[in-house]
């Protein structure tokens, strides 16, 4: 057995799956873990929730990939709140950075301002910088999946967490937007939306929190993740 020592975003996967992944910020490993049979540590284990940013300490053997780490220490130092919406209409900004064939993500800032959500709004040259809208194509990520892939972490986000475009601050929510269900097997739109915030006050951002049924409150106890099973898409 091996230690490994830390920080990692936290990704809970969906509540069907007895176990955690925690994706390591300074490397690109992803480290899946037991969420349970823990003695010391089973509180703190159990308070987690996918966004969490922990310093942490996980023991396990590297050459098998059929046996999940354990944790042995857990610190919990910050959190991005994240959101999911699957077989959604997707917002207009998402057009303003989207081209045909394109095959990296995009992004573009996001404005608060006092109108609705509309991609003529978000192009206006007023307001204070809150976050940004960015396109992920599906074509790079495992079976063209956008969701399923953010709730295990295998799409990283670390580097767009910790400074989101457009701005010099680190997101404090995310909502993301599927316009396919997480079972789907075609794709008519070829990408997915993370919407990443800096300001959970912003009327701008409460305004879209809204518009796809998700909780305002970045303490809600509402877990919006689908139910599903990813590692059967």
């Amino acid at each position: 057995m091996v230690e490994r020592s830390g920080r990692f975003r936290v990704y809970r996967v969906v509540p069907s799956v007895p176990h955690l992944n925690l994706q390591a910020v300074d490397e690109p490993r992803l480290y899946t873990v037991y969420e349970s049979g823990y003695e010391t540590i089973q509180q703190s284990v159990d308070t987690l929730r996918t966004g969490d940013l922990i310093e942490a300490t996980v023991s396990g053997n590297p050459a098998d990939d059929e046996e999940a780490w354990r944790l042995t220490a857990i610190d919990r130092i910050d959190s991005v709140r994240m959101d999911f919406v699957v077989d959604a209409t997707l917002p207009a900004v998402a057009d303003t950075c989207w081209e045909p064939g394109q095959s990296e993500p995009q992004c573009v800032q996001l404005l608060d301002q006092e109108n609705a959500p509309s991609s003529s709004d978000l192009d206006a040259e007023s307001g204070d910088p809150i976050g940004a809208c960015c396109v992920q194509p599906r074509e790079t990520l495992p079976n063209d999946a956008f969701i399923p892939n953010i709730l295990t972490g295998t799409l990283p986000l670390e580097s767009v967490l910790q400074s989101v475009p457009g701005t010099d601050d680190p997101a404090v929510t995310a909502l993301f937007i599927d316009p396919a269900r997480p079972d789907a097997s075609n794709h008519e739109i070829p990408f997915g939306v993370a919407m990443l915030f800096t300001d959970s006050t912003a009327e701008l951002r409460k305004r879209f929190y809204q518009q796809y049924d998700c909780p305002v409150d970045p303490t809600s106890d509402i877990d919006t993740r689908p139910s599903f099973d990813p590692y059967a898409v």
